[in-house]
């Protein structure tokens, strides 16, 4: 089965939809989200609504945060959550605004099949942990949290794509030429960002699980439409806008 593993859509509709015609192009015939629908973008309650009929989907900190009080955010972070909160709450009908607010309230921490688990943060702390590239120094953390995978763990969070190894190796996609072929070592899977990078390349970024091969893609979108959207609502910061051009 060809599987599309996508996360950290953070309210972005046009990089959600050219995801989406990208993953069916490619012949996906499964998407699971990890989190993060909504946050920062313009569109969260769109984005609630196609997430919704996926496959499966798992709970992010910024779904969490609109749902109760947000805690550790800058404060442009802030300030779009509890906007963001405004519209799942009041955009629609109010049928609409209930079944938004049922399906981020319902959505689990973690998801396992098998030997592969599923989180938005770690295996450790599936909501918040934040996993870096250079984490990979700090054994010590990372010898904790690959005692807690089984086989692979797929994971979002910190908008960074790519690999890491039990050899406390972090591969990005371009170093192993966007492909990574699964054996019987342990390893964590960042499938980057949707509808915010932050590895330097604007475009959206998902994998794609057909084994024993992982496919980071990289999908190109209307930008300077999402960013103008941003602009547009004055209760979010233009930086939230201005970012999603550097991919930072």
């Amino acid at each position: 089965m060809r599987r599309a593993i996508v996360s950290d859509i953070h309210g972005n509709l046009e990089a959600l939809n050219a995801v989406i015609s990208d993953l069916r192009n490619e012949g996906c015939e499964q998407v699971i989200c990890l989190g993060d629908i909504v946050g920062y973008g313009p569109e969260p309650q769109r984005c609630v609504d196609v997430v919704a009929e996926f496959d499966a989907c798992i709970l992010g900190n910024h779904d969490l945060a609109a749902l109760f009080d947000p805690e550790g955010f800058s404060s442009a972070a802030e300030q779009a959550i509890i906007w963001t909160r405004k519209q799942i709450e009041n955009a629609g009908s109010p049928q609409d605004c209930r079944r938004r607010l049922e399906f981020l309230t319902h959505l689990p921490r973690t998801r396992r099949e098998g030997g592969v688990m599923f989180v938005h943060g770690s295996v450790r702390n599936p909501i918040n942990e934040y996993v870096f590239p250079e984490d990979v120094y700090n054994r010590r953390k990372m010898d904790k949290l690959f005692s807690m995978v089984q086989r692979v763990c797929f994971q979002g969070h910190t908008h960074v794509p790519g690999v890491f190894t039990h050899e406390m190796r972090f591969l990005r996609p371009p170093e192993i030429d966007f492909k990574y072929r699964l054996n019987d070592d342990k390893i964590m899977v960042n499938v980057g960002s949707v509808g915010q990078p932050r590895d330097g390349d604007w475009r959206s970024c998902y994998v794609i699980l057909e084994e024993p091969y992982i496919i980071f893609r990289r999908v190109e979108y209307d930008v300077e439409k999402t960013i103008s959207h941003i602009y547009e609502i004055s209760d979010l910061d233009r930086f939230l806008g201005d970012r999603l051009r550097d991919g930072k």
